[in-house]
This record gives structure tokens, sequence and C-alpha cells, in this order.
């Protein structure tokens, strides 16, 4: 029984789990950033492109 609950409370005591999570949260949240803004350059350009070439 009290290995058992030595187990369990080292599984209650580890951060290393949270941390990782923690870390995989903000990598999504900066790759989200990223796609959106990419995604927003590459509307305006398309547009500026668009622009430029019906007036030739």
């Amino acid at each position: 029984m009290r290995v058992q609950a030595n187990s369990i409370r080292g599984f209650v005591d580890d951060d290393h789990a949270v941390t990782s999570i923690e870390y995989a949260l903000i990598a999504m949240l900066i790759a989200l950033v990223i796609i959106v803004s990419v995604k927003a350059v590459g509307e305006t350009l398309s547009n500026i492109f668009d622009k430029v070439a019906s007036s030739f």
C-alpha cells in the first residue's frame, strides 16, 4: 500500500508534463499567429499584383 501511495504522490508532484503541455500550447499559438499573418500578407500582395496587372 505504501508503494502505491508513494507512486501516486510522485505522479502528482511531477511538473514535467504540465510544463511540456504549456510549451506546446505556446508553440501552437505562435504557429497560429504566423499562419494568420502569412495569409493576410498573401492576400494583400495578391490584391496589389491584381491592381498592377489591371493597370496595363
